[in-house]
């Protein structure tokens, strides 16, 4: 009798464990489905960040291309350019940006302007063509005709030196 109640209840705490065991396979299971859902529903934005270049390595060579190709449509003065070394950015507003670290690359130009316009289609024409994410930090704008004397030649009314931040998410 002692035998038969030692054997029962081992059987009975196998059952639990066993039960225990498939309970957690269930939510394991249920979880993947939410997982697999919502990889589903953001795959689409994810990749199109990375075709954009947000995610993933820096393109710089593309932005260099962007410049010149913008500074050519749009007939601009010379423009001078410099790219720093991509750091971490830890951006004053709220971000949450899971598993990934957001670092930026600060490109410094320096251009004539015929006026303050020209500036504006240079970072709206960057913007709009490549999808690439950036801020404009600093411009600072300076005359460089005081005089304001007319004349028949289109020379640069304005220089402009202005910091981007181009963003990228790594993770």
């Amino acid at each position: 009798l002692v035998w038969v109640q030692n054997y029962t209840s081992q059987q009975e705490q196998a059952v639990k464990t066993q039960q225990n065991l498939l309970n957690s396979a269930k939510q394991r299971f249920q979880s993947s489905g939410i997982e697999k859902e919502t990889i589903t529903e953001y795959l689409p934005q994810y990749q199109s960040l990375i075709d954009k270049g947000f995610v993933g390595e820096e393109r710089r060579l593309e932005w260099v291309s962007d410049l010149r190709a913008q500074h050519k449509n749009y007939k601009l003065y010379s423009i001078k350019y410099s790219i720093g070394l991509q750091e971490p950015f830890k951006p004053v507003f709220a971000t949450n940006t899971g598993g990934f670290v957001l670092n930026r690359s600060i490109m410094s130009l320096d251009l004539d302007m015929l006026h303050e316009e020209d500036i504006l289609q240079l970072t709206e024409g960057l913007s709009s063509k490549t999808g690439e994410v950036f801020m404009l930090r600093d411009c600072e704008i300076t005359r460089l005709n005081a005089g304001g004397a007319l004349s028949n030649q289109l020379i640069p009314n304005q220089h402009a030196k202005c910091e981007l931040d181009w963003l990228t998410l790594r993770e």
